[in-house]
C-alpha cells in the first residue's frame, strides 16, 4: 500500500536549474503519523545528494519552516503569481550560491496546464 508521496520536477530560478518540490500527498489515514515527515526528509536528503541548489515550494507557511524552508523573497526568488506570497518558499542545499536569484519558472510542461 502506499501511504503518500511527493514529486520534484526541474525548474529554474533565474538562469539556475533548481527543483520544483510538489505535490506532497498522504493519505488521511496515515496523517499526522511521520509520513510526511519522512517523505520530506528523504526528498531533500536525495536534492542533497544530487548536488542540486535549492528547493522551492508553494506550501503551508506554518508546516514547510519545520524542515528549514524560508520565504523565497528572503532569497530574491520570485514566484511566477505574486499572491502566492509568503506560501512560496525556498530550502537551501549545500550547492547553493547567493547569485541563484531570479524569476522561479516551472519546467516547460507544467507550462500547459
Amino acid at each position: 500500500m502506499v501511504a503518500g508521496h511527493v514529486v520534484c520536477s526541474r525548474a529554474s530560478a533565474g538562469s539556475y536549474p533548481v527543483l520544483g518540490l510538489g505535490p506532497l500527498g498522504v493519505l488521511p489515514a496515515f496523517q499526522r503519523r511521520g509520513v510526511g515527515h519522512a517523505l520530506m526528509h528523504a526528498v531533500l536528503g536525495a536534492a542533497e545528494a544530487l548536488g542540486e541548489p535549492l528547493v522551492v515550494l508553494l506550501g503551508h507557511r506554518d508546516y514547510y519552516p519545520r524542515f528549514g524552508f524560508r520565504p523565497a523573497e528572503e532569497y530574491g526568488i520570485i514566484p511566477p503569481d505574486a499572491s502566492w506570497g509568503p506560501h512560496f518558499q525556498v530550502r537551501t542545499l549545500t550547492n547553493y550560491t547567493p547569485e541563484m536569484r531570479g524569476e522561479f519558472v516551472y519546467a516547460e510542461p507544467f507550462q500547459n496546464l
